[in-house]
């Protein structure tokens, strides 16, 4: 079974790393959630939701993993893109060729860990002008090599289907996606 980490700050928003956990839930992927801060208890952008999670950043070693999924929401990228150690982990994932997958603000977690440079990327409209020289196209979801970014909450479905569809085989995605109305 494959393995995947899904990354949640305070300010995360709470479609954009719903939608991803339970797509890959349904899709037969293990997926950690880890909590950055200091409490496995991690509170969404709006209050709505307190998510537990499995296990705190500073206490994994996602050494294992095929993918790393970073949710956006505000403050919860600003909150991600201040780490370190998200960032390092980012700069890991994406060096070794593993999957990186971020929505909404949460690419620009991708020019603070230092990687994709020049890539085309996608994310949330209020965040473009903080991506530097990565080619912003626009689409709702962009695959790129090893990353995949997506604008923002309206489209979370999707995005943890492209995920999906690098992580799991063709029939697995299509019985995920028949078993979800799609």
């Amino acid at each position: 079974m494959k393995r995947a980490y899904i990354l949640l700050a305070e300010g995360f928003e709470c479609v954009e790393a719903m939608a991803p956990i339970d797509v890959l839930f349904r899709a037969g992927v293990s997926l950690v959630r880890v909590a950055v801060g200091e409490s496995l208890d991690v509170r969404s952008s709006h209050g709505l939701v307190t998510l537990r999670c499995d296990v705190l950043l500073r206490d994994v070693d996602m050494g294992d993993g095929c993918a790393l999924i970073l949710p956006g929401g505000n403050p919860g990228y600003i909150n991600l893109r201040s780490n370190e150690l998200v960032c390092r982990s980012v700069f890991d994932y994406y060096q070794s060729g593993r999957l990186v997958a971020a929505i909404c603000g949460a690419p620009t977690v991708l020019a603070a860990a230092g990687v994709a440079s020049g890539s085309r990327i996608t994310c949330h409209s209020s965040v473009i002008a903080e991506m530097g020289d990565y080619r912003y196209v626009g689409d709702s979801v962009v695959h790129e090599g090893n990353l995949i970014t997506a604008a923002g909450a309206g489209i979370s479905i999707d995005f943890a289907l492209a995920i999906a569809s690098r992580l799991v085989d063709p029939e697995t995605l299509s019985r995920t996606r028949q078993g979800m109305e799609l």
